[in-house]
């Protein structure tokens, strides 16, 4: 694994905690219950997600890096995937979703997926031609 990618994996870790840290004090503050909809799994399963489908980037980048848009796009396509066979039945237990159902993988996938297009643009850009 190349070094920037473990420094990467760090920073996208502290985020994604600092992220989970102040979503639970909002939850608390809004007196819902911290540690329902999923929200704990929801943390694990995106970071997880998004590692891997960076160090699978990051392991074809020099020798398919014309595809490497590519294989981020599958690798979300992989994480909506994943919210609607594991998240969204659950979701939808009730018939509604509820808009902390929703904050519950929205939010964290919203962050990786910002760290993400962000480290690989850099990536990209830095990127002899």
């Amino acid at each position: 694994m190349k070094k920037t990618t473990f420094k990467f994996l760090t920073v996208l870790l502290l985020v994604i905690m600092a992220v989970f840290a102040a979503h639970l004090f909002i939850l608390q503050n809004m007196e819902l219950p911290i540690f329902a909809d999923r929200i704990l799994l929801s943390y694990i399963v995106n970071y997880t997600l998004a590692a891997a489908i960076l160090i699978f980037i990051q392991s074809k980048f020099n020798k398919k890096s014309s595809q490497t848009g590519f294989i981020f796009l599958a690798g979300s396509g992989l994480k909506f995937l994943v919210f609607f066979l594991v998240f969204y039945p659950f979701y939808r237990e009730d018939g509604t979703m509820s808009t902390s159902e929703f904050a519950a993988f929205f939010v964290p996938y919203a962050t990786c997926l910002i760290l993400e297009v962000a480290f690989l643009s850099k990536q990209l850009n830095n990127q002899d031609s």
